[in-house]
C-alpha cells in the first residue's frame, strides 16, 4: 500500500473516532451517557431538579407531579410522549414551592429542589448539610 493509502485510512480512522466521540451525552455534569434532562419534575407550574446527599423527611401526599418527556436527541420538537407522572410528597421543613419529594410511595422517593442559578435555597443547604 502507498504512503497515501495508509495516510487515507489512518485519518478516515480518526474521523470515525472523533465523530463517535461527539454522540455521547453530557448533561453539564460532566456524566457521559447520561440523559440531559433526567430528573426534572414540574410541580404547580415550577421545575424541580434532582438534588443529591440531602436528608430529608417526607411528609403527606401534596398531589401529582410530572417528569416530561426527554427529548435530548435534538429533534424536531414534537413527540408522541406525554410524560410520566408521579406522586408530589412534602419535605418536613420546607415550603412545596422550594422543595418536594417525587416518587411511587413515601418510602422510594427523589428529593427535587426548585431554584435557578447555582445557588441553593438556604433551607435545603441545612438538609444537605445534615446529611
Amino acid at each position: 500500500m502507498s504512503w497515501f493509502g495508509r495516510y487515507a485510512d489512518g485519518l478516515s480512522a480518526v474521523v470515525v473516532v472523533v465523530t463517535a466521540a461527539g454522540c455521547t451525552a453530557d448533561n453539564g455534569g460532566g456524566v457521559e451517557g447520561a440523559a440531559s434532562c433526567a430528573s426534572e419534575f414540574t410541580y404547580q407550574g415550577r421545575t424541580y431538579k434532582d438534588v443529591a446527599n440531602a436528608h430529608f423527611t417526607v411528609t403527606g401526599k401534596l398531589g401529582t407531579a410530572t417528569l416530561p418527556p426527554c427529548d435530548d436527541t435534538g429533534g424536531d420538537g414534537q413527540t408522541a410522549e406525554a410524560g410520566t407522572t408521579e406522586t408530589a410528597y412534602g419535605v418536613e421543613g420546607v415550603a412545596p414551592d422550594v422543595a418536594i419529594a417525587v416518587g411511587n410511595s413515601p418510602d422510594d422517593v427523589v428529593f427535587v429542589v426548585s431554584y435557578s442559578g447555582s445557588t441553593l435555597p438556604p433551607e435545603v443547604r441545612k438538609l444537605i448539610d445534615a446529611a
